[in-house]
């Protein structure tokens, strides 16, 4: 099983998360549950832009910004607030990633939890991904996070831990 995680992150909270999920992903291979996974973590700057054959699950996830993906001018308020600069964004990314027919995509995000806050990231990608042209969209978790700049709420990393190991028991059974 090949898993290919692109992530966008400014103050490392996505990251974090992604890498837990990679974990998940991970240790439910090595537990004999699923095939070995090979789990390639990218940050969306240095994401391809065309998805190889060999990937069977593709993982998109970034923070939450003002009801949906980051866009530049978030990106400008965030590096104001201390984030790491970033050339683009998910949002971006998505624009000029290659459409690839029946390769399975699953979606997540971070964002702050404020009761009736609408808007999320995951909601925002999965569309603009099924717009693009994948067939096999899907939109997965919200991880959250206390405050803009973080840190990722206790529990969360574990619980994305578990959602991994759920996703690749799923590719492994082809339910994806």
């Amino acid at each position: 099983m090949n898993v290919l995680i692109v992530h966008e992150s400014l103050f490392g909270n996505t990251r974090e998360v992604a890498t837990a999920i990679a974990e998940g992903l991970r240790d439910r291979a090595q537990d004999g549950a699923t095939e070995a996974a090979d789990v390639r973590l990218v940050h969306v700057d240095d994401a391809p832009t065309t998805i190889g054959d060999d990937v069977d699950l593709l993982l998109v996830g970034g923070p939450t910004h003002a009801f949906s993906m980051t866009r530049p001018s978030t990106r400008e308020d965030a590096q104001t607030k201390g984030a790491t600069a970033a050339r683009e964004g998910v949002r971006e990314w998505i624009e000029a990633v290659t459409p690839r027919k029946g390769l399975p995509v699953v979606t997540f995000d971070t964002r702050i939890h404020v009761r009736m806050m609408p808007g999320s990231a995951a909601a925002a990608a999965a569309k603009a991904l099924r717009h693009r042209g994948f067939d096999r969209v899907e939109r997965g978790e919200t991880f959250w996070v206390q405050d803009t700049a973080g840190p990722v709420v206790e529990g969360e990393l574990d619980r994305a831990r578990a959602w991994g190991a759920t996703l690749a028991t799923r590719v492994a059974h082809g339910v994806s």
